[in-house]
């Protein structure tokens, strides 16, 4: 069986984030996935099958932290569509049926892919006791996001604060169901980019996920209300870094990003008995 690493939204090895990628006849048990997760140990990794002719998707996707499944993810999904269109599986535009609903890949001909997922939606709400504690900055505002995501949106004072965090991440998991978008503009626009952010997923067993695809369906509105802008950059300023390319729809979000292949190889076990596919 095939299993590739694939470093998402980047345009060269060893940036971005990295995926797990296997393309299946059909999902196994889920304990099978998750061990393979597991083993992968990266933040997502992705499992996807073929749908019969006349599905409302093309493929089944699904993806799984070394700790849960997880109902979406970006990179994972960019990492997935690559694999697709560079081993001539798929040309053109690709339909996910994942958890969140119907999602899309559209291979551009200069290589990169556009994602089209649900744009999440933002709800204010006060600063909760100890969360400035828990990342070790002061807080501007807060946003719940939509429960595909399940995070807080934490706007910082500036971009200097957001690449300075070093959360404790025990305390940050009590503030949301899977983690902290904490966010803020650019200090310099003309860098290549407009805002930046940090993703903080200690509830399914990420500390910090190096450039998180899901994160821009609730930072791409955030950010096109206060910039007056639908096309937008994003820098996930992680340790291995990423960019994001958003433009809002209303309720679908764009996600742009390249993708490249680092690890192409053979896993040497069985998956065990088939559960029903998504």
């Amino acid at each position: 069986m095939r299993i590739r690493i694939v470093d998402a939204f980047t345009d060269r090895p060893f940036a971005g984030n990295p995926a797990g990628v296997l393309l299946l006849d059909g999902f196994p048990a889920d304990s099978w996935l998750q061990d393979v997760a597991r083993e992968v140990n990266h933040a997502e990794t992705a499992f996807a099958h073929p749908l019969p002719p006349g599905s409302d998707a093309d493929w089944a996707l699904r993806w799984f932290t070394p700790a849960t499944e997880v109902d979406m993810c970006g990179h994972a999904t960019l990492a997935t569509a690559h694999v697709l269109h560079s081993t001539g599986a798929a040309t053109g535009t690709v339909r996910f049926a994942a958890r969140c609903g119907i999602l899309t890949a559209r291979a551009q001909d200069d290589g990169a892919i556009v994602l089209d997922f649900p744009t999440s939606s933002l709800t204010e709400e006060a600063v909760p006791d100890g969360l400035a504690k828990a990342l070790g900055a002061e807080v501007v505002s807060v946003h719940d996001t939509s429960p595909d995501i399940g995070d807080l949106l934490v706007e910082l004072a500036d971009e200097r604060s957001v690449r300075a965090l070093a959360p404790d991440a025990r305390t940050l998991g009590r503030h949301s169901r899977r983690g902290i978008i904490a966010t803020a503009a650019a200090a310099d626009p003309g860098a290549g980019y407009d805002f930046v952010s940090r993703c903080f997923f200690p509830n399914v067993g990420i500390d910090e996920d190096p450039v998180t695809g899901s994160a821009h369906t609730a930072l791409a509105p955030f950010w096109s209300a206060r910039l007056g802008r639908a096309e937008l950059t994003g820098l996930q300023a992680s340790a291995r870094s990423g960019l994001v390319r958003t433009e809002l729809c209303g309720e679908r979000t764009l996600l742009t990003g390249r993708a490249v292949t680092v690890i192409d190889g053979e896993l040497l076990t069985a998956p065990r008995k088939h559960a029903a596919d998504v």
